[in-house]
C-alpha cells in the first residue's frame, strides 16, 4: 500500500515500494531512501529537475538499498534532498520543504531533509541519508531523532550521486537507538566489536559555539553521559582554528564538487536555487594553490583528531549551535548559522570519524542534539553507547 505522505517528505517520482526478504534481522521494519541513491526502475532526481530530466532511469540498485532489502526491511519510497546534496537547510527551491513535526514552522535541515522528516513523523522506522558536511547529524538534531555519520568508507556509496567523495558518507536516522543499531549491524558488516570506551573528552570550545539556551539545555545530558565513563577530561578540539577548519572543508568540498559536476553544469546549465547556485559559481573559481594548501592543512587536522580521539575515547559536543531556524529565514542569516554549524560538524568529517547525534534535550519545546565522536572504525561502540544513553 502506498505511503500517506503527511509531511511532504517523499519525491513525486519516488513513490515506489520494494519488499524485503521474507525474513532477516530487519524483517518488519520499513525504510525510506534519499533521492541520491539509485533504485532500479525509478528515477534519481538529486533534488534538481534538470538532473532528473538529463539522466536515464537507473537499471541497477544502490548496494546500500540491496543490503537493507536482503535483511528483510521494506522500502516505501524515495525522499527529498537539497540540490546535489549541497545545503544544510532542507529548503528546496524547486520542490519545497518537508515539514519538521518536532519543530513546526521550522526547517528540517538538509540535505537529507526528507529522510529526517519521514523518520521524525513515524512514516518509516528508519531512513537512509548522506552526510558530507553534516547532512545526517544536523537534521537529526533539528528533528529530535538519532542520526549517525559512519566511519568514512565503511558503508558503500556506489550508485549514489556524489558531492565530495573524500567526505561523503551514507548515514541513517531512527527514532529508537535499538533500531539504529540493528540497521548498523547490517550496513557496517561483520567486525569484531570494539571494547567499550572508558574515556570521555568534553570539547569545551565546541560547547562555547552553541548558544546559551542550548548549552543550558544540554548540561544535564552531559552529566548523564559522563556517568557512562570512568575518565572525564575537558579539551579543545579545534580551539581558535575552528574557522580555518571550516574553510578547509569549504575549499576541498567545492573543488571536488566542481570537478565531478563541471561538465554537467556547463552542458545542461541547470537551474539552481539560491545558495546552491552561488556555491557552484564560487567553486568554479577556486585555484590549485588554494586546494593544495587546504589539503595540506587537512592532513594536520586529521593528525590532531587522531591524537585526540584514540580507540576507547569519545569526544562529546553539541551537534549544532541551536534549534532549527524558522522556514524562509533570510539567506544571509542562515549563512551565519551554517558557518557556525560547520565549525562544529567539520572535525569528524576531516578525520573520517564516526559521529552520532542523540535527541538529547529541548529549548522552548524544540529539539537540540548532543553528539559523540569516536575513532575511525569504532562505529559499533557509538551505537552501543547510544543504546546505553537512551536506556539510562
Amino acid at each position: 500500500m502506498p505511503i500517506t505522505d503527511s509531511v511532504k517528505a517523499f519525491v513525486e517520482h519516488g513513490f515506489v515500494e520494494r519488499d524485503g526478504a521474507p525474513d532477516g534481522p530487519l524483517a518488519g521494519l520499513t525504510f525510506a531512501l534519499k533521492d541520491l541513491f539509485d533504485l532500479a526502475g525509478a528515477a534519481t532526481g538529486a533534488g534538481n529537475p534538470d538532473w532528473l530530466a538529463s539522466h536515464a532511469v537507473p537499471t541497477e540498485t544502490a548496494p546500500v538499498a540491496e543490503l537493507l532489502l536482503a535483511a528483510g526491511a521494506r522500502l516505501v519510497g524515495k525522499t527529498h534532498t537539497d540540490e546535489i546534496a549541497w545545503s544544510l537547510n532542507g529548503e528546496n527551491a524547486h520542490y519545497g520543504t518537508p515539514e519538521n513535526v518536532a519543530a513546526p514552522g521550522r526547517i528540517p535541515g538538509g540535505s537529507s531533509s526528507g529522510s529526517a522528516a519521514a523518520t521524525a513523523a513515524a512514516l518509516v522506522d528508519f531512513a537512509i541519508g548522506t552526510d558530507t558536511g553534516g547532512s545526517v547529524r544536523l537534521p537529526a538534531s533539528y528533528c529530535g531523532i538519532f542520526g549517525i555519520r559512519p566511519t568514512h568508507g565503511r558503508v558503500p556509496l556506489d550508485r549514489a550521486v556524489p558531492l565530495a567523495p573524500s567526505y561523503d558518507t551514507a548515514g541513517w536516522f531512527a527514532r529508537d537507538a535499538k533500531v539504529l543499531a540493528r540497521v548498523g549491524a547490517v550496513l557496517l558488516g561483520p567486525r569484531k566489536a570494539p571494547a567499550a570506551p572508558t574515556r570521555l573528552l568534553i570539547a569545551d570550545d565546541m560547547f562555547s559555539r552553541a548558544d546559551d539556551a542550548t548549552r543550558l539545555a544540554l548540561a544535564s545530558e552531559v552529566e548523564r553521559a559522563k556517568a557512562l565513563f570512568g575518565t572525564i577530561e575537558h579539551v579543545e578540539a579545534a580551539g581558535d582554528q575552528a574557522a580555518d577548519w571550516r574553510n578547509v572543508f569549504r575549499v576541498i568540498q567545492s573543488a571536488e564538487a566542481w570537478a565531478l559536476h563541471r561538465d554537467w553544469v556547463l552542458r545542461v546549465k541547470p537551474r539552481f536555487g539560491s545558495g546552491v547556485k552561488e556555491r557552484f559559481e564560487a567553486a568554479s573559481q577556486i585555484g590549485d594553490d588554494e586546494i593544495s594548501a587546504a589539503k595540506a592543512l587537512r592532513e594536520k587536522i586529521r593528525a590532531r583528531m587522531e591524537a585526540l580521539v584514540t580507540p576507547g575515547t569519545i569526544l562529546l559536543l553539541p551537534t549544532v549551535p541551536g534549534v532549527a531556524p524558522k522556514r524562509e529565514t533570510p539567506e544571509a542569516e542562515l549563512n551565519v548559522f551554517r558557518a557556525k554549524a560547520l565549525e562544529m560538524l567539520s572535525p569528524a568529517g576531516h578525520a573520517g570519524m564516526p559521529q552520532i547525534s542523540l535527541p538529547a534535550a529541548k529549548v522552548d519545546g524544540l529539539p537540540v542534539g548532543l553528539s559523540m565522536v569516536a575513532a575511525r572504525g569504532q562505529d559499533e561502540a557509538l551505537l552501543e553507547l547510544a543504546a546505553a544513553w537512551a536506556a539510562g
